[in-house]
């Protein structure tokens, strides 16, 4: 059984070793986590000028939004105070910065109304994102940068934490994703063509649980648990913010949540930047992960 967490006094490893029994936290907004927010919503707002950026999408045609998106995603990955900010999180939600190792946040936006959801503005199907080469000691951090609601929110699909599912992950290389796939996404309106991993039989999503908090709050779980970006009928459009972490010793030592299904090649372990000096993973922990799902593939 999975229970959400609100605000746990817990100390930093007896979390992730909850977090990787499909155990969910969450916490009340923090400085650092809304000094992000603010970030986001100043460029948010540089990026739609005098547009409300959560109803532009009725004011403008669906290329230009994308072109819009294009534009200002990288800004908010690549800002140095997007990391800054991120460190300071790690730091008063009790991770240890020279243990935990975190990717660049992601800025994402659930349109409303089916108006975008390939390519920049994706729509995610279920999934687990160690059906896209991650470590099964990930956890994601997730962020929302304007007040949302059940509709325009992100679900979570706790039946399958400890059930397979039939998947295409064996199809998924994450080296081929970044050399082919990833600077194409603005490119993908209408319809987007580019293989990702994704469940191969029909899925039960009830139950699900979507966490509305308020903004600047975050929400941390496993990378092994299936998850979807919920379909936004609300007339306005979601933004968020999601990054990633790892424990550098869960890493080496292979702790982590129970791949049940997973099967894919590649590893993400080369994004993650220590918590204080934005050192990277060293090579060989990357390669050993590289072998590791070469032998998942071979099995």
């Amino acid at each position: 059984m999975n229970t959400l967490l609100f605000d746990a006094s817990l100390d930093e490893a007896l979390r992730r070793k909850q977090l990787y029994e499909g155990q969910l936290f969450v916490y009340s907004p923090t400085q650092n986590s809304l000094a992000l927010v603010q970030l986001a919503r100043e460029l948010i707002q540089d990026a739609f000028g005098p547009m409300d950026p959560e109803t532009a999408q009725f004011d403008m045609p669906v290329e230009r939004f994308a072109a819009v998106l294009a534009d200002l995603k990288p800004k908010f990955i690549h800002h140095a105070e997007s990391k800054r900010c991120i460190q300071g999180i790690l730091i008063e939600l009790g991770c240890d910065g020279t243990k935990t190792y975190f990717d660049v946040p992601r800025m994402r936006t659930a349109t409303s109304d089916d108006y975008l959801t390939s390519g920049i503005a994706y729509a995610f199907h279920p999934h687990r994102d160690t059906w896209y080469s991650a470590p099964q000691c990930q956890l994601n951090w997730w962020i929302p940068i304007f007040e949302i609601e059940s509709d325009r929110s992100m679900a979570l699909h706790p039946r399958y934490w400890s059930q397979a599912v039939p998947n295409s992950s064996r199809n998924y290389d994450y080296g081929e994703w970044k050399r082919t796939s990833r600077l194409t996404a603005a490119a993908q309106i209408g319809k987007d063509t580019r293989v990702q991993p994704r469940a191969e039989v029909p899925l039960e999503l009830e139950p699900q649980l979507r966490v509305v908090a308020p903004v600047g709050s975050v929400l941390i779980f496993s990378g092994a648990h299936m998850h979807s970006t919920v379909p936004n009928r609300t007339g306005r459009t979601r933004f968020s913010i999601d990054f990633r972490t790892i424990n550098i010793d869960d890493a080496r030592a292979f702790r982590g949540a129970p791949n049940l299904d997973s099967a894919c090649t590649g590893t993400t372990m080369g994004d993650f930047l220590q918590g204080v000096d934005l050192s990277q993973v060293p090579a060989d922990l990357i390669s050993a992960y590289e072998e590791r799902g070469a032998q998942l593939r071979g099995a």
